[in-house]
């Protein structure tokens, strides 16, 4: 009461809950879903695709079915059940009274997800979300996105960019014909650029095949709703990789994606700690993939080194296989290829990618013009709208299997062990070289691929390095280390991160091993929380 006899009454303080689900990436590495509400606006970090929960109920010839639109994904846990956030069209009468029960069901609406680069593990199950959430991440994984989309094979677990609008047809879910729908594009909202050439916008706004597009042109933004986003460009085996942060009513969540240091970017890694730091962050989400590796890791340099030396002493064909959209590496064997005076072929799916990237960044080589860069020409007696295109467009380039075979001398292919098919046709020279540069096997799906491209190199009497071997365990043998540098920060260079960054809170994800942080934080102030799925942690 005033003294003049008033009563003055106050509003009760709204006290806003900011929280955090994981819906993937607990307890594994990939599939990241991670959930972040903030009052009436909610956002993922990622929705990405778990293999390695993929693989224990499918393989290549075993899929979900797309006749039953998100039955199948939603029975064996690779979606999680939030009705609100999926297509429409995939979703069939009373698909949700089959999980309203769920443990972990509840109904849900979200206003984005923030994607931090374009590896299927964080960006395929975009695929099954609403056409009308919009994705939030940078200029270059937009374009990657959209070019890997474009030269796959039709699959509905891989309509990132734009979806293939689906029909009930005698009660299943079916593709609408081409001449009568449209494709959808999702709205893609660009967080560190927004100057758009010409090309670049005929790219995006336009699909490779018969079937017409319903645009949504790339726009910029710097917040969702209230909160404010922030980007970090970071070094990753993959261009555009960014970590990213939300300014949340309890301060700032720091989400770092996948990255390394010892990358060639590396520097972009280092400048995201510095800034993150000075955002004082309440939670940093961090993975944890290679916390298990406590070695020096091979760097690019490194691996352009070793590599040099084994080709240049190589004789007839070199076959260099890589991870695909591991652009750097491709370019680490350019450079090699015209040191010592090699073409570097490339199938059609990279030179469709490089064309793309190239768009925005001047420093992937422009296909049309460089010397050093072929295009490999498939033998088959139809070929994929957009794959007519880049033979057309890049004519003057291509070199096909008879003129590899004559000239193995001259050329270092980009094959992949699911282009090994094609040897028949080279018939590469006994003691060509196949020379492996990516990552060991993590199942027994992969290790028995690498037990049948033994069986090739030994049919043709090739010479194999950096290739894991049975019996080491499938391990690359120690003296052919050195060709491949990891695209994840080691150990001790998460836990330095971490240490600079000194959030309140640390959540790993992205890892098999989260006890790693607890056990290495211990005594550092750092509460380190491990996540439960559909765990919802409320911020302090």
């Amino acid at each position: 009461m005033t003294a003049q006899g008033f009563w003055i009454i106050l509003e009760p303080e709204i006290v806003t809950v900011v929280s955090l689900t994981c819906y993937g990436g607990v307890n594994e590495i990939g599939g990241n879903k991670v959930l972040l509400e903030d009052g009436e606006v909610r956002l993922f970090f990622d929705f990405g695709l778990p293999f390695a929960h993929r693989s224990r109920y499918y393989e290549e010839y075993l899929n979900p079915r797309a006749s039953w639109g998100l039955l199948d994904l939603l029975e064996v846990g690779l979606l999680p059940p939030l009705n609100g956030i999926y297509r429409q069209d995939l979703t069939l009468p009373d698909l949700w009274d089959r999980f309203s029960s769920s443990p972990h069901y509840r109904e849900l609406h979200i206003d984005g997800v923030l994607l931090s680069h374009a590896h299927l593990d964080h960006s395929g199950y975009i695929s099954f979300l609403d056409r009308d959430i919009p994705v939030y991440t940078t200029a270059m994984t937009s374009v990657m996105a959209k070019a890997i989309q474009d030269s796959a094979k039709g699959d509905f677990e891989k309509e990132v960019c734009y979806a293939i609008p689906k029909e009930d047809k005698k009660g299943a879910r079916a593709a609408i014909r081409y001449n009568k729908a449209a494709a959808q594009q999702r709205p893609f909202r660009v967080l560190d650029c927004g100057a758009w050439s010409g090309e670049l916008g005929h790219f995006w706004e336009d699909t490779p095949g018969r079937r017409s597009l319903e645009a949504c042109p790339l726009e910029t933004a710097v917040s969702i709703g209230p909160l404010p986003l922030r980007c970090f460009p970071v070094d990753h085996s993959i261009p555009g990789a960014t970590a990213l942060a939300v300014a949340t009513g309890r301060g700032w969540v720091v989400y770092t994606g996948d990255l390394r240091l010892h990358g060639g970017r590396g520097q972009q890694t280092e400048a995201f700690i510095h800034q993150a730091a000075q955002l004082r962050p309440v939670i940093l989400i961090c993975e944890g993939t290679s916390v298990d590796d406590e070695t020096c890791p091979v760097t690019e340099d490194g691996v352009y080194s070793n590599a040099l030396k084994a080709i240049r002493e190589a004789k007839g064909l070199v076959i260099a296989d890589f991870g695909p959209r591991n652009v750097e590496r491709l370019l680490t064997f350019r450079r090699i290829a015209q040191e010592i005076g090699r073409y570097l072929v490339v199938t059609a799916k990279d030179a469709y990618l490089l064309r793309a990237m190239h768009y925005l960044d001047p420093e992937v080589p422009d296909m049309g013009g460089d010397p050093v860069i072929r295009v490999y020409q498939e033998l088959k007696a139809d070929h994929d709208h957009w794959e007519q295109d880049i033979l057309a467009r890049f004519r003057d380039k291509l070199v096909k299997a008879e003129e590899v075979g004559r000239c193995q001398d001259d050329h270092i292919l980009c094959f992949s062990f699911f282009d090994i098919n094609e040897l028949p046709s080279i018939r590469p020279q006994e003691g060509s070289l196949y020379l492996y540069s990516s990552s060991e096997p993590h199942n027994e799906e992969q290790r028995l691929d690498f037990y049948r491209l033994h069986q090739w190199l030994e049919h043709f009497r090739m010479r194999g390095i950096g290739l894991p071997r049975e019996e080491l365990g499938w391990k690359v043998p120690q003296a052919e280390q050195g060709l491949h540098a990891s695209g994840h920060a080691t150990g001790p260079e998460l836990l330095k991160l971490i240490k600079e960054i000194n959030p309140e809170i640390l959540i790993p994800i992205h890892t098999e091993n989260p006890g790693y942080f607890a056990t290495n934080l211990e005594g550092t102030g750092i509460r380190v929380h491990l996540p439960r799925y559909g765990e919802q942690i409320t911020l302090p």
